[in-house]
């Protein structure tokens, strides 16, 4: 094939993309919306990137405890590849500029989180890990050279020729590339309560799916414990490292409600979450003591988390914090293999948008800044790989199927794939969703999330079903294309649609 090589082109640009535009040694392009860090997960992210990296902590006990927490659905050999090249990771972070927090001798100093048995998440700037992350990353993407940035746009849709990648539209512009590489981040803006930006809606898997991709366990959605309880659209997050620190859970009584669960505040992510959802049901409020922590210098260890409480009224050194549920992470996402390659060739995904096989049913805490520091790089030397030029003829407008059902999809969601689900209200959800998914990116999103919730009868991890409260047996993974989805959704939706 002759012809000077197509540049690759990466969308999105928290860390997963940026550190995959980085490491990439040849002209690529960099498209987002905005290159600021309140527009990408990883600017909002408080914890940190967890690394077995100190005394008496390894990558086989860090597995074990990943394991725990995906309840039956991680991937061991994925995991424990992904967790092995932590350190590594780190050091690569820090060679960009990324400033973490040291101790005395000046070594990472490292936090303690849900879920894990040893403290081994390394933070920057307290709860500003993930800005600081952001903050170096753009900074050196600014200046890198061989990075063309094409900073407030969007891509609208992606183009096959033959089942492979030939181009894409950016906004009305096609762009022929062989290469595609989606690090767009989750789906917490489908919610009506979530932490995550707005803008997160799911773009890359709907991307994926409409190009034939297949994606894995979209039914597996992570509902944060505490976030601030303020009445903003997308929630303040109150990380999970303040539990780390002492914090406890208590009622608007100063009750502490959870006193009886192994594991208390620091059981896994959905166990906690369940439980304030049980009081939240019963009326009450639900509260974050942190009163004293840190001997009285709570602003100092968590300066973001005590800004953002002083906006609404709350000083956490003298007030509990009220917090309540709201969805924060997808462990489901276009299925990849260790080297990011979905199921289509020639397009990639990185990060929350893709599904390594790392977080299984329950994504481990400060789990997903480390896949996204670890996956980079190796999809970065995948692409490099790659074939660079693919031929393609003219390519039709591509008809805008964008956001117009957005506002309806999170009503449906934030009703139907809430916390605690059931069938009744995952079959109204299929049957609503599936005559918007054929011209809205959302709800296309949102059915293959409710068609997985469906079929999975039983309750495991992020996905709990009051119908289905026992788990299965056998672990099993839902994949599932775009004719799959809508073949099991006209199944649910038929005979609903045939007595109206």
């Amino acid at each position: 094939m002759t012809g000077p090589r197509q540049p690759a082109v990466i969308v999105g640009a928290g860390l997963a993309g940026m550190l995959t535009a980085l490491s990439l040694d040849e002209p690529c392009i960099l498209v987002c919306p905005s290159l600021t860090a309140a527009q990408s997960s990883t600017g909002l992210a408080q914890g940190g990137v967890a690394a077995a990296i100190g005394a008496g902590d390894d990558a086989m006990l860090h597995l074990a405890d990943t394991l725990a927490a995906g309840d039956g659905l991680v991937q061991a050999d994925a995991a424990g590849s992904i967790l092995g090249g932590a350190a590594a990771a780190i050091a690569r972070l820090a060679g960009l500029g990324v400033r973490f927090d040291r101790d005395a001798d000046g070594a990472p100093a490292l936090g303690l989180e849900a879920a894990h048995a040893r403290r081994r998440i390394v933070h920057a700037f307290g709860d500003g890990t993930g800005a600081e992350i952001h903050r170096a990353l753009a900074a050196a993407v600014r200046q890198a050279p061989h990075i063309r940035l094409a900073e407030g746009h969007r891509v609208r849709r992606l183009r096959t020729e033959d089942g492979r990648i030939v181009g894409l539209w950016r906004d009305d512009t096609f762009v022929p590339t062989a290469r595609v590489v989606l690090a767009t981040g989750g789906v917490g803006g489908l919610f009506l309560a979530t932490t995550n930006p707005a803008g997160s809606t799911g773009g890359g898997l709907a991307l994926g799916l409409r190009a034939g991709a297949q994606v894995r366990d979209p039914e597996f959605v992570q509902f944060h414990p505490t976030a601030l309880d303020c009445g903003r659209f997308p929630l303040p997050l109150i990380s999970e490292a303040v539990r780390g620190e002492g914090a406890i859970l208590v009622d608007e009584d100063g009750r502490r409600f959870m006193a009886d669960v192994p594991g208390a505040e620091l059981a896994p992510r959905d166990v906690v979450a369940r439980a304030i959802h049980a009081e939240i049901a019963l009326g009450r409020r639900v509260y974050l003591d942190a009163r004293g922590l840190c001997d009285g210098a709570f602003a100092e260890r968590f300066p973001a988390i005590a800004a953002i409480c002083h906006t609404f009224g709350v000083d956490p050194s003298h007030d509990p914090i009220p917090v309540r549920p709201a969805v924060h992470y997808h462990m489901g996402g276009l299925a990849t293999d260790l080297s990011g390659r979905t199921t289509v060739p020639g397009l990639w995904a990185v990060g929350e948008v893709a599904s390594t096989g790392l977080h299984g049913a329950n994504r481990l805490a400060s789990n997903s800044l480390l896949e996204a520091a670890v996956m980079a790089p190796r999809v970065a030397d995948s692409v490099a790989g790659a074939p660079a030029r693919s031929p393609v003829g003219d390519a039709a407008p591509c008809v805008d199927t964008g956001e117009a059902a957005l506002e309806q999809v999170r009503r449906i969601l934030g009703r139907d794939l809430a916390l605690i689900r059931d069938e009744a209200g995952l079959t109204r959800a299929v049957t609503q969703l599936l005559p918007l998914a054929e011209t809205s990116d959302p709800a296309l999103v949102g059915l293959a999330m409710a068609v997985g919730a469906l079929e999975r009868r039983e309750s495991r991890g992020g996905h709990w079903r009051s119908d289905y409260p026992a788990q299965a047996a056998q672990a099993r993974h839902t994949c599932l294309d775009i004719s799959a989805i809508r073949t099991a959704a006209e199944h649910v939706a038929q005979p609903l649609l045939l007595t109206a």
